[in-house]
């Protein structure tokens, strides 16, 4: 076995159901995971190793399901927005198909690095070293980083009430 594939053995699920979250739609997140292994099997060379593989992984994916969404023109009509429920944390929020579209067209409106730390954390379930680590910075950096990024999103879901 090759060492790419052990790392695909090892990582395919955990891609695949990081752009599950992120797409709510299995059998696009199955081939968006496809693609995103063909991707990183093209790009293997440029790994730094300075990231999580899974980190680098789930960074692709995001970046193809990107642009599976502009190439799609993926938009949500206005009717189908439903007003959240105030007393739910966010990573609650994002069961909903319809909610979690809102909240990713906010947290999509983000500034860096709150958009990235806030999606390594909710939808690629790394901790805070983890995400420390894929910035250069520290844990605490994380930490503070995503509960602001996490109160920017909850605000602008209570303005748009």
């Amino acid at each position: 076995m090759t060492e790419f594939e052990s790392v695909y053995e090892e990582y395919f699920k955990d891609v695949e159901l990081f752009l599950l979250a992120l797409c709510k739609n299995a059998h696009l997140a199955e081939e968006l995971t496809a693609q995103t292994f063909f991707k990183a099997l093209q790009k293997l060379h440029t790994f730094r190793g300075d990231c999580d593989i899974r980190t680098w992984l789930c960074r692709i994916g995001k970046n193809e399901w990107l642009t599976y969404c502009r190439k799609q023109r993926i938009t949500v009509p206005l009717e189908d927005t439903v007003i959240p429920s105030p007393q739910l944390p966010v990573e609650e929020q994002l069961d909903d198909a319809r909610e979690a579209m809102r909240i990713h067209k906010l947290l999509h409106g983000l500034p860096e690095p709150y958009k990235e730390v806030f999606s390594l954390r909710v939808f690629g379930e790394l901790s805070f070293k983890q995400i420390g680590e894929v910035f250069g910075k520290s844990q605490n950096w994380a930490c503070v980083t995503y509960h602001r990024a996490r109160q920017k999103i909850l605000d602008a879901l209570e303005v748009q009430k």
